[in-house]
Protein backbone atom coordinates (compact mmCIF):
# COMPACT_ATOMS: atom_id res chain seq x y z
CA UNK A 1 0.00 0.00 0.00
CA UNK A 2 1.19 3.52 -1.03
CA UNK A 3 -0.12 4.18 2.69
CA UNK A 4 2.33 2.53 4.07
CA UNK A 5 5.36 3.45 2.13
CA UNK A 6 8.47 5.72 3.53
CA UNK A 7 7.67 9.42 3.10
CA UNK A 8 10.88 12.04 3.33
CA UNK A 9 9.55 14.97 4.28
CA UNK A 10 11.76 18.44 4.76
CA UNK A 11 14.03 16.61 7.42
CA UNK A 12 12.03 13.92 8.43
CA UNK A 13 11.73 10.55 7.59
CA UNK A 14 8.53 8.80 7.76
CA UNK A 15 8.14 5.22 8.09
CA UNK A 16 4.61 5.41 6.40
CA UNK A 17 1.79 8.19 5.31
CA UNK A 18 -0.79 7.79 7.94
CA UNK A 19 -0.14 10.83 10.06
CA UNK A 20 -1.78 11.32 13.43
CA UNK A 21 -3.86 14.36 13.33
CA UNK A 22 -4.17 17.14 16.07
CA UNK A 23 -6.80 16.34 18.27
CA UNK A 24 -7.48 18.74 21.43
CA UNK A 25 -7.65 16.34 24.68
CA UNK A 26 -8.22 18.51 27.69
CA UNK A 27 -6.02 15.80 29.68
CA UNK A 28 -3.11 18.46 31.13
CA UNK A 29 -2.99 19.62 34.36
CA UNK A 30 -4.55 22.60 36.05
CA UNK A 31 -1.80 24.56 35.08
CA UNK A 32 -1.37 23.48 31.62
CA UNK A 33 1.64 21.03 32.49
CA UNK A 34 1.68 17.83 30.21
CA UNK A 35 1.24 14.78 32.33
CA UNK A 36 2.22 11.05 32.40
CA UNK A 37 -1.69 10.18 30.90
CA UNK A 38 -0.79 11.91 28.46
CA UNK A 39 3.21 10.05 27.01
CA UNK A 40 1.09 7.07 27.69
CA UNK A 41 -1.68 8.12 25.23
CA UNK A 42 0.80 9.59 22.59
CA UNK A 43 3.25 6.35 23.02
CA UNK A 44 0.43 4.38 22.31
CA UNK A 45 0.29 5.61 18.80
CA UNK A 46 3.95 5.24 17.98
CA UNK A 47 3.37 3.46 15.08
CA UNK A 48 2.15 6.72 13.12
CA UNK A 49 4.53 8.38 10.54
CA UNK A 50 4.16 10.91 12.57
CA UNK A 51 2.36 12.12 15.42
CA UNK A 52 1.17 16.23 15.39
CA UNK A 53 0.42 17.10 18.75
CA UNK A 54 -2.82 18.74 19.86
CA UNK A 55 -3.08 22.56 19.97
CA UNK A 56 -0.83 24.16 22.59
CA UNK A 57 -0.23 27.49 23.40
CA UNK A 58 2.34 29.54 22.93
CA UNK A 59 1.68 32.51 25.17
CA UNK A 60 0.10 32.27 28.84
CA UNK A 61 -2.85 33.06 29.61
CA UNK A 62 -4.49 32.29 26.15
CA UNK A 63 -6.82 29.18 26.89
CA UNK A 64 -9.88 28.33 24.71
CA UNK A 65 -10.44 24.56 25.82
CA UNK A 66 -9.53 24.64 29.95
CA UNK A 67 -6.99 22.02 30.24
CA UNK A 68 -5.14 21.71 26.97
CA UNK A 69 -0.93 21.99 27.81
CA UNK A 70 1.20 24.97 26.84
CA UNK A 71 4.91 25.09 25.90
CA UNK A 72 5.36 28.67 28.17
CA UNK A 73 6.30 27.55 31.76
CA UNK A 74 9.38 25.35 31.97
CA UNK A 75 7.41 23.21 34.17
CA UNK A 76 5.66 22.01 30.62
CA UNK A 77 8.94 21.69 28.64
CA UNK A 78 9.44 19.30 31.62
CA UNK A 79 6.13 17.47 31.10
CA UNK A 80 6.57 17.61 27.41
CA UNK A 81 10.03 15.83 27.60
CA UNK A 82 8.41 12.96 29.20
CA UNK A 83 6.13 12.64 26.34
CA UNK A 84 8.77 13.30 23.54
CA UNK A 85 10.82 10.52 25.58
CA UNK A 86 8.18 7.78 25.54
CA UNK A 87 7.20 8.29 21.98
CA UNK A 88 10.61 8.25 20.82
CA UNK A 89 11.53 4.75 23.37
CA UNK A 90 8.82 3.25 21.07
CA UNK A 91 10.22 4.01 17.37
CA UNK A 92 7.96 7.05 16.80
CA UNK A 93 8.38 10.56 16.10
CA UNK A 94 6.07 13.85 17.04
CA UNK A 95 5.93 17.75 16.29
CA UNK A 96 3.96 20.19 18.57
CA UNK A 97 1.31 22.35 17.21
CA UNK A 98 1.94 25.74 18.30
CA UNK A 99 -1.13 27.53 18.94
CA UNK A 100 -3.02 30.82 20.21
CA UNK A 101 -6.38 30.81 20.37
CA UNK A 102 -7.32 34.42 19.60
CA UNK A 103 -11.10 35.18 20.15
CA UNK A 104 -11.79 31.11 20.89
CA UNK A 105 -10.39 32.34 24.55
CA UNK A 106 -12.86 33.09 27.13
CA UNK A 107 -12.14 35.32 30.34
CA UNK A 108 -13.19 32.40 32.54
CA UNK A 109 -9.90 30.72 31.38
CA UNK A 110 -7.50 33.10 31.64
CA UNK A 111 -7.84 35.02 34.60
CA UNK A 112 -10.59 37.65 33.49
CA UNK A 113 -8.50 38.75 30.63
CA UNK A 114 -10.81 39.84 27.48
CA UNK A 115 -9.57 37.54 24.26
CA UNK A 116 -7.72 39.57 21.28
CA UNK A 117 -8.39 39.10 17.60
CA UNK A 118 -7.49 40.90 14.48
CA UNK A 119 -11.09 42.53 14.53
CA UNK A 120 -13.66 43.30 17.77
CA UNK A 121 -15.58 40.28 16.11
CA UNK A 122 -17.32 37.51 18.38
CA UNK A 123 -17.51 34.16 17.57
CA UNK A 124 -21.63 33.44 17.38
CA UNK A 125 -23.70 30.71 17.84
CA UNK A 126 -21.33 28.43 20.15
CA UNK A 127 -20.42 28.56 23.52
CA UNK A 128 -17.13 27.37 25.48
CA UNK A 129 -16.88 25.11 28.46
CA UNK A 130 -15.04 26.59 31.12
CA UNK A 131 -14.84 26.04 35.34
CA UNK A 132 -18.50 27.32 35.44
CA UNK A 133 -19.92 25.98 33.07
CA UNK A 134 -20.62 26.53 29.07
CA UNK A 135 -20.93 30.15 28.21
CA UNK A 136 -21.13 32.49 24.96
CA UNK A 137 -18.02 33.58 23.58
CA UNK A 138 -17.04 37.36 24.37
CA UNK A 139 -16.68 39.65 22.22
CA UNK A 140 -12.55 40.29 21.86
CA UNK A 141 -10.20 43.27 21.69
CA UNK A 142 -8.62 44.29 18.81
CA UNK A 143 -4.94 43.68 18.63
CA UNK A 144 -2.79 46.98 17.98
CA UNK A 145 -0.58 46.90 15.41
CA UNK A 146 2.27 47.56 18.32
CA UNK A 147 1.36 44.97 20.10
CA UNK A 148 1.82 42.12 17.05
CA UNK A 149 5.33 41.71 17.11
CA UNK A 150 4.54 40.28 20.68
CA UNK A 151 2.56 37.28 19.31
CA UNK A 152 5.50 36.59 17.06
CA UNK A 153 8.03 36.54 19.63
CA UNK A 154 5.86 34.24 21.69
CA UNK A 155 5.68 31.66 18.85
CA UNK A 156 9.40 31.99 18.27
CA UNK A 157 9.52 31.08 21.93
CA UNK A 158 7.30 28.45 22.00
CA UNK A 159 9.52 27.20 18.99
CA UNK A 160 12.40 27.26 21.37
CA UNK A 161 11.00 25.34 24.14
CA UNK A 162 9.45 22.84 22.21
CA UNK A 163 12.87 21.84 20.68
CA UNK A 164 13.91 22.04 24.58
CA UNK A 165 11.45 19.40 25.08
CA UNK A 166 12.18 17.31 22.50
CA UNK A 167 10.16 17.31 19.52
CA UNK A 168 10.79 16.69 15.82
CA UNK A 169 9.56 19.58 14.72
CA UNK A 170 6.66 22.31 14.92
CA UNK A 171 3.68 22.50 13.20
CA UNK A 172 2.09 26.34 13.30
CA UNK A 173 -1.86 26.24 13.16
CA UNK A 174 -3.35 28.51 11.55
CA UNK A 175 -6.45 26.82 11.29
CA UNK A 176 -10.15 26.58 12.71
CA UNK A 177 -10.72 30.26 13.49
CA UNK A 178 -7.68 30.52 15.94
CA UNK A 179 -5.86 33.68 16.09
CA UNK A 180 -3.68 33.15 12.44
CA UNK A 181 -6.57 31.85 10.60
CA UNK A 182 -8.70 34.72 11.70
CA UNK A 183 -6.29 37.50 10.82
CA UNK A 184 -5.98 34.85 7.22
CA UNK A 185 -9.71 35.73 6.54
CA UNK A 186 -11.51 38.21 5.52
CA UNK A 187 -14.87 37.41 7.69
CA UNK A 188 -12.65 37.75 10.86
CA UNK A 189 -10.48 40.66 9.59
CA UNK A 190 -12.50 43.89 9.01
CA UNK A 191 -9.07 45.71 10.11
CA UNK A 192 -7.10 48.23 8.29
CA UNK A 193 -2.95 49.04 7.89
CA UNK A 194 -0.28 46.58 7.52
CA UNK A 195 -2.53 43.25 8.65
CA UNK A 196 -5.55 43.92 7.22
CA UNK A 197 -7.70 44.00 3.75
CA UNK A 198 -5.92 42.43 1.07
CA UNK A 199 -4.86 38.99 1.53
CA UNK A 200 -0.92 40.07 1.13
CA UNK A 201 -1.65 41.58 4.41
CA UNK A 202 -4.08 39.51 5.93
CA UNK A 203 -1.38 36.51 5.77
CA UNK A 204 1.76 38.79 7.33
CA UNK A 205 1.36 37.79 10.46
CA UNK A 206 0.95 33.54 10.07
CA UNK A 207 3.91 34.22 7.48
CA UNK A 208 6.23 36.43 9.96
CA UNK A 209 5.16 33.58 13.10
CA UNK A 210 6.29 30.93 10.18
CA UNK A 211 9.41 32.91 9.62
CA UNK A 212 10.30 33.08 13.45
CA UNK A 213 9.59 29.69 13.63
CA UNK A 214 11.73 28.71 10.93
CA UNK A 215 14.48 30.69 12.10
CA UNK A 216 14.56 28.20 15.12
CA UNK A 217 14.05 24.89 13.55
CA UNK A 218 15.15 25.32 9.98
CA UNK A 219 12.07 25.17 7.29
CA UNK A 220 12.37 21.06 6.90
CA UNK A 221 11.52 20.68 10.40
CA UNK A 222 8.50 23.63 10.52
CA UNK A 223 4.34 22.39 8.96
CA UNK A 224 1.72 24.84 8.77
CA UNK A 225 -2.28 23.66 8.95
CA UNK A 226 -4.63 25.93 7.28
CA UNK A 227 -8.56 25.15 6.85
CA UNK A 228 -9.81 27.58 4.01
CA UNK A 229 -13.24 26.02 4.10
CA UNK A 230 -14.15 25.68 7.76
CA UNK A 231 -16.70 27.41 9.18
CA UNK A 232 -16.27 26.33 12.62
CA UNK A 233 -15.60 29.57 14.99
CA UNK A 234 -17.44 31.68 12.79
CA UNK A 235 -15.38 31.84 10.16
CA UNK A 236 -15.60 32.36 6.73
CA UNK A 237 -13.98 34.03 3.38
CA UNK A 238 -14.77 35.17 0.51
CA UNK A 239 -12.29 33.66 -1.52
CA UNK A 240 -10.92 30.32 0.08
CA UNK A 241 -9.31 29.30 -2.84
CA UNK A 242 -7.46 32.24 -3.44
CA UNK A 243 -6.36 32.24 0.56
CA UNK A 244 -5.35 28.36 -0.63
CA UNK A 245 -3.17 29.57 -3.36
CA UNK A 246 -1.40 32.11 -1.77
CA UNK A 247 -0.33 29.99 1.34
CA UNK A 248 0.39 27.41 -0.75
CA UNK A 249 3.13 29.98 -2.47
CA UNK A 250 4.14 31.16 0.85
CA UNK A 251 4.73 27.99 2.28
CA UNK A 252 6.37 26.49 -1.23
CA UNK A 253 9.03 29.39 -1.46
CA UNK A 254 10.39 28.75 2.07
CA UNK A 255 10.68 25.22 1.70
CA UNK A 256 8.44 24.03 4.57
CA UNK A 257 8.80 20.51 5.59
CA UNK A 258 4.99 19.88 4.84
CA UNK A 259 1.69 22.17 4.02
CA UNK A 260 -1.77 19.88 6.19
CA UNK A 261 -4.59 21.20 4.49
CA UNK A 262 -7.88 20.35 5.69
CA UNK A 263 -10.24 19.64 2.97
CA UNK A 264 -13.54 20.76 4.10
CA UNK A 265 -15.99 22.32 6.85
CA UNK A 266 -16.76 20.49 9.82
CA UNK A 267 -20.31 22.39 9.96
CA UNK A 268 -20.89 21.44 6.00
CA UNK A 269 -22.10 24.81 5.61
CA UNK A 270 -19.08 25.99 2.60
CA UNK A 271 -18.10 23.73 0.25
CA UNK A 272 -15.30 23.73 -2.62
CA UNK A 273 -12.26 22.13 -3.70
CA UNK A 274 -9.22 23.98 -2.28
CA UNK A 275 -7.33 20.31 -2.11
CA UNK A 276 -6.15 20.69 -6.27
CA UNK A 277 -4.96 23.91 -5.40
CA UNK A 278 -3.07 22.73 -2.83
CA UNK A 279 -1.20 20.61 -4.86
CA UNK A 280 -0.82 22.97 -7.87
CA UNK A 281 0.68 25.48 -5.88
CA UNK A 282 2.69 24.02 -2.95
CA UNK A 283 6.12 21.86 -4.12
CA UNK A 284 6.35 19.73 -1.06
CA UNK A 285 4.98 17.24 0.99
CA UNK A 286 1.10 17.56 1.11
CA UNK A 287 -1.28 16.30 3.89
CA UNK A 288 -5.15 16.05 3.24
CA UNK A 289 -6.99 15.67 6.49
CA UNK A 290 -10.96 15.31 7.11
CA UNK A 291 -13.00 12.49 6.91
CA UNK A 292 -10.86 10.32 4.27
CA UNK A 293 -11.25 6.54 4.71
CA UNK A 294 -7.82 4.20 4.26
CA UNK A 295 -9.56 3.56 0.76
CA UNK A 296 -9.76 7.27 -0.50
CA UNK A 297 -6.42 8.06 1.50
CA UNK A 298 -4.37 5.35 -0.79
CA UNK A 299 -6.18 6.31 -3.99
CA UNK A 300 -5.59 9.88 -3.45
CA UNK A 301 -1.28 9.19 -2.76
CA UNK A 302 -1.18 6.71 -5.66
CA UNK A 303 -3.19 9.44 -7.88
CA UNK A 304 -0.41 12.35 -6.85
CA UNK A 305 -3.30 14.15 -5.22
CA UNK A 306 -1.68 13.90 -1.73
CA UNK A 307 1.92 12.29 -0.29
CA UNK A 308 0.15 11.46 3.27
CA UNK A 309 -3.04 11.86 4.95
CA UNK A 310 -3.70 13.13 8.74
CA UNK A 311 -6.41 10.81 10.93
CA UNK A 312 -8.35 12.28 13.20
CA UNK A 313 -10.60 9.96 15.19
CA UNK A 314 -9.29 7.04 13.32
CA UNK A 315 -6.18 7.41 15.54
CA UNK A 316 -7.92 8.48 18.79
CA UNK A 317 -10.11 5.40 19.10
CA UNK A 318 -7.16 3.07 17.35
CA UNK A 319 -3.55 3.31 18.92
CA UNK A 320 -2.22 1.10 16.39
CA UNK A 321 -3.85 2.31 13.61
CA UNK A 322 -1.47 1.48 10.70
CA UNK A 323 -0.99 -2.16 10.99
CA UNK A 324 -5.05 -2.17 11.45
CA UNK A 325 -5.03 -0.16 8.14
CA UNK A 326 -2.40 -2.90 6.53
CA UNK A 327 -4.99 -5.99 7.67
CA UNK A 328 -7.62 -4.30 6.55
CA UNK A 329 -9.08 -5.21 9.96
CA UNK A 330 -12.19 -3.82 11.72
CA UNK A 331 -12.03 -0.58 13.75
CA UNK A 332 -13.06 0.69 17.28
CA UNK A 333 -15.37 3.54 17.05
CA UNK A 334 -14.56 6.61 18.96
CA UNK A 335 -16.47 7.69 21.85
CA UNK A 336 -17.58 11.30 21.58
CA UNK A 337 -18.73 11.74 25.30
CA UNK A 338 -14.81 11.00 26.05
CA UNK A 339 -12.67 13.37 24.17
CA UNK A 340 -12.96 16.00 26.29
CA UNK A 341 -13.33 14.23 29.70
CA UNK A 342 -10.45 14.09 32.09
CA UNK A 343 -9.16 10.62 33.13
CA UNK A 344 -8.12 7.14 31.04
CA UNK A 345 -11.54 6.47 30.27
CA UNK A 346 -11.62 7.10 26.15
CA UNK A 347 -8.24 7.94 26.06
CA UNK A 348 -5.74 5.50 26.80
CA UNK A 349 -8.07 2.70 27.29
CA UNK A 350 -9.23 1.68 23.08
CA UNK A 351 -7.67 -1.75 22.90
CA UNK A 352 -4.86 -2.77 19.92
CA UNK A 353 -5.82 -5.29 17.37
CA UNK A 354 -5.66 -9.36 18.81
CA UNK A 355 -2.69 -10.41 16.52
Amino acid sequence: MKLLSPLTAGALHLPNRILMAPLTRCRADADHVPTALMAEYYAQRASSGLIITEATMVIEGNSSFWMEPGIYSEAQVAGWRGVTDAVHAKGGQIVLQIWHGGRACHPLLNGGAQPVAPSAIPIVGDEVHTPEGKKPYVTPRELRDDEIPGIVAGFKKAAENAKAAGFDGVEVHGANGYLLDEFLRDGANKRRGPYGGPIENRARLMLEVVDAVIGVWGADRVGLRISPLNSYNSMIDSDPVGITRYIAEQASARGLAFLHVMRSDFLQTQSGDVMTHARKHFVGVLVGNMGYTAEEAEQAIEDGKLDAVAFGTGFLANPDLPARIAAKAALNAPDPATFYSPGPKGYTDYPAMVV
